[in-house]
């Protein structure tokens, strides 16, 4: 259109100035010299001017009546469409297990036997270690000496005295003098089982720490030893969080170390609200068949919170906000002509967002064509094009 414009003022200007015959051209006027014939001439180029311009502007309406297709904008659109859409709350955690402890010896004496060396797989009850008793087993076979004797008394005395013969004295002095025997041999035992280390439960022998020879007391710690088999994480959650997040809640973990993503669930919520940072815990299973998880190791939680089977979900990049605070979108209705559509501007009520993604809740159903890319140019009953 510019080029039509400046062609018509063109010829006209030429037919004005040099090809009109008996008119003079600008160059002679200009040469004369005659001021007043050059105020002339320029008022009569200028009503010229006027006049083309005028008629220019009719064209460009009439022009713009019948070529619609160059002012409309061009857009995409997607098709809405209810889906699965769960939504997942991400938390950091460490694994952790109830089974790493240290075996701390129990009785003061020379660390006579390690039965046991680490990386050793063990199980629950087994002998890892001996501490000398300092002659506790031949003290314990003396008092079994004598509470042999001591029952073999008391049980004389009692048939006497069920037979009505002899004293209730005698009676009572062999019953006690026996129990008595009796209670000292298990104090005795009792002391002599701290003289040998167990497993209290099956698992891995992480690490010997004191050498056998060496002399010990109670509290030292003899061997760390682990268990995989019964991992958790625990993590802080916001309070916020309270009402959806419960025991069997279905969890992602990814463990950015080891490249690995397994499934778990909750399986224990905290009942008590940190003041501090008002948040509460949670544990979660981890299962650790390849045996590669190990405690303390980084691992980020992504805990379901909410799910919707037929959620409306768009792209946050389209949706916009209006001076009164509601959100709104463009929507693309037909307007009968191939790949056109009037823009239709569509408040809507949004939910949960999950990266870059947004749940609709209110305003959009499943069939709605959204306007896509070109939604931020558009204006409310535009005519656009779609593009494919």
């Amino acid at each position: 259109m510019k080029k039509l414009y400046i062609t018509v003022f063109g010829i006209a200007l030429l037919t004005s100035c040099g090809g009109g015959g008996g008119k003079k051209s600008v160059e002679n006027i200009i040469e004369s010299g005659s001021l007043e014939a050059m105020k002339t001439k320029r008022g009569e180029l200028v009503m010229q001017r006027d006049e083309l311009s005028g008629k220019l502007t009719q064209l460009d309406e009439a022009i713009a009546k019948l070529d619609t297709l160059h002012k409309l904008a061009l857009v995409s659109a997607t098709e809405a469409k209810d889906t699965l859409f769960n939504h997942y709350i991400e938390l950091q955690g460490n694994v952790s297990t109830k089974q790493n402890i240290l075996i701390n010896a129990e009785y003061n004496g020379i660390l006579t036997q390690v039965y046991v060396k680490e990386g050793q797989a063990v199980r629950k009850g087994q002998l890892l270690a001996k501490i000398d008793d300092g002659g506790l087993s031949q003290q314990l076979a003396q008092l079994e000496i004598q509470a042999n004797l001591a029952k073999t008394t008391y049980e004389r005395q009692k048939r006497l005295w069920d037979q009505n013969i002899g004293s209730e004295m005698q009676f009572l002095d062999a019953r006690t003098s026996y129990e008595s025997q009796e209670k000292a041999i298990a104090q005795l035992k009792d002391q002599i089982a701290k003289t040998t280390v167990t497993a209290p439960f099956s698992g891995t022998i992480d690490d010997v720490i004191t050498d056998q020879g060496t002399a010990v007391t109670p509290g030292n710690p003899l061997m760390r030893i682990v268990s995989l088999n019964n991992m958790y994480i625990e993590a802080e959650v916001p309070e916020k969080y309270l009402a959806s997040i419960k025991k069997g809640t279905d969890v992602e973990i990814d463990f950015p170390v080891l490249g690995k993503t397994v499934d778990a669930k909750v399986r224990q919520v905290g009942n008590y609200i940190n003041p501090n940072n008002r948040s509460f815990k949670i544990e979660v299973d981890v299962p650790n068949d390849s045996g590669n998880i190990k405690p303390n190791l980084t691992a980020k939680l992504r805990v379901n919170d909410y799910t919707s089977e037929h959620a409306i979900l768009i792209p946050q990049s389209i949706i916009s906000e209006n001076a009164n605070g509601e959100q709104y979108v463009y929507i693309a209705e037909k307007n009968g002509k191939k790949d056109q559509a009037i823009a239709k501007r569509v408040i809507i009520q949004t939910g949960k967002p999950q990266g870059d993604i947004m749940e609709v809740l209110e305003g959009i159903s499943a069939g709605d064509h959204l306007i896509n890319e070109g939604a931020r140019s558009v204006e409310e009953g535009q005519v656009v094009k779609i593009i494919k």
